[in-house]
């Protein structure tokens, strides 16, 4: 085939999928919103949603205009099992979570990214980032969705209005609380520990470093600790054997973290690389500078990583070999483990002098050891973007990552000063987050995410 005929295809191909598109779009704007939104394939869980809080008559009214954020399938799947029950049995919350979706006027997406917020119908206040196309922390997937009275916006997170708890008791008992887990999220759970403290906490608060891994299986397997801390999601087999022990997890988002890629502050050349790079390093297939950039010295690659415990690790994996090699878990785990120049530990402080040691040296870690150790070392930017708050939150820093801890409803109930910490801990933890000298190096989750731990929060202690 010719290349003319071929463009000519091509063109008459563009045309046919733009028709088509037209077609849908002009069908869909001869039904009302409510319809519509019921009859998208992605929006199945909110359009039950609506229609079990009686919603989705009034998204049909002809007499009214609406402008809807309609979250995917996926956005829905925050909501826990212990969290969809709640609001089976609390419809007037459920209706207010929904209505936070919803706008009294249309507004195409244009005019909504010109304001810095607007207000929804439940009457909280939507932050608008035009330059991110983002509502609250959630993005425009598809906009513009015109329908009888109104228009559909659709995307891919919750959002969630204020959600108002007691405020903690750290008077509740003297009982001990145990945690165990990761070492990223171990600097924000010992300070959390201490301030709970120092509001009036007698009991004994223990923050054990062992890995994510270890600790979720101390959480779930053993049944012993009374809170993970976790730097990647639980898994659908530790959250088995947590069942298997009569513990349903419950997951509170606490902070966000962007995994700091560092070299010794004697190395002047290397300033950024891309994720394909960084996986070729840690793989091994490059084990000398110039391998990557002529312009770099021929010397060995000194590779430093935590060790296959840590969650960090595991995000590594994926968000690297993964990502960046094409590999299948397990050979991107091997590659990882298997490289020829690398050495591993699961003490971050160890890391940071095997780097530090040498020009050569390059490691990884969370944001919050290399803002303790600056001063020793340098941070590489990855794919032209530098970790901070601003990266991190957005998504924009590709190796930006939530932190997590665990516990279950079983545990808060049984353990009242269990309860009582967490709900400490989520409702004061941004205030020691950030890069000031005091703050520990991480980032604060949205409100969005803030009000879906709340929701956790209260869902788990009835």
């Amino acid at each position: 085939m010719s290349t003319t005929v071929l463009r000519s295809f091509v063109t008459v191909l563009a045309g046919a999928v733009f028709l088509a598109a037209g077609i849908i779009r002009a069908q869909q704007a001869q039904i009302p919103l409510g319809e519509m939104i019921a009859q998208d394939e992605r929006l199945a869980r909110f359009a039950a949603l609506l229609d079990s809080a009686e919603l989705l008559d009034m998204l049909n009214d002809a007499e009214a205009a609406f402008t809807v954020f309609a979250p995917v399938d996926e956005a829905l799947d925050q909501l826990s099992e212990t969290v969809q029950r709640y609001l089976d049995d609390n419809p007037a919350l459920l209706r207010r979570i929904l209505m936070q979706h919803l706008i009294a006027e249309p507004f195409q997406s244009d005019a909504i990214l010109e304001q810095p917020a607007i207000t929804s119908l439940e009457g909280g206040m939507l932050a608008v980032d035009a330059a991110l196309r983002r509502i609250n922390g959630a993005t425009l997937i598809e906009t513009d969705i015109p329908g009888t009275n109104g228009i559909l916006h659709v995307i891919d997170g919750l959002l969630m209005p204020e959600i108002v708890m007691p405020l903690p008791d750290p008077f509740i008992n003297f009982e001990s609380i145990l945690t165990a887990g990761s070492s990223t999220v171990r600097p924000l759970t010992e300070r959390m520990g201490d301030e709970f403290l120092r509001a009036g906490f007698s009991g004994t608060i223990t923050v054990e470093e062992t890995g994510t891994n270890v600790g979720l299986e101390r959480f779930c397997v053993n049944a012993e600790s009374d809170i993970a801390n976790a730097s990647r999601p639980i898994r659908e087999s530790e959250i088995e054997a947590c069942r298997a022990n009569g513990r349903e997890p419950i997951e509170f988002f606490v902070a966000v973290d962007a995994l700091a890629v560092v070299v010794s502050r004697e190395n002047t050349f290397l300033e950024d690389l891309s994720i394909e790079h960084l996986g070729r390093i840690f793989s091994g297939e490059f084990t000398r500078w110039n391998q990557i950039d002529a312009a770099y010295p021929d010397a060995p690659i000194q590779a430093f990583s935590p060790g296959d415990d840590s969650g960090t690790f595991v995000y590594f994996v994926e968000s690297v070999l993964m990502r960046g090699l094409g590999l299948e878990n397990d050979a991107a785990e091997a590659a990882l483990m298997n490289a020829p120049t690398i050495r591993f530990s699961e003490d971050d402080n160890v890391l940071v002098t095997g780097v530090e040691a040498s020009e050569t040296a390059i490691g990884y870690f969370g944001f919050a050891y290399y803002l303790a150790n600056q001063d020793r070392l340098r941070v590489v930017s990855i794919e032209g973007t530098t970790p901070n708050e601003a990266t991190a939150e957005s998504g924009e820093y590709p190796l930006s990552r939530p932190l997590f801890i665990y516990s279950s409803p079983d545990v808060m109930r049984e353990k009242p000063q269990v309860a009582e910490f967490i709900n400490y801990y989520i409702n004061n933890v941004a205030q020691e987050l950030g890069t000031d000298d005091d703050d520990i190096g991480y980032f604060p989750v949205n409100r969005d995410v803030l009000n879906l731990d709340r929701l956790e929060w209260l869902a788990a202690s009835r």
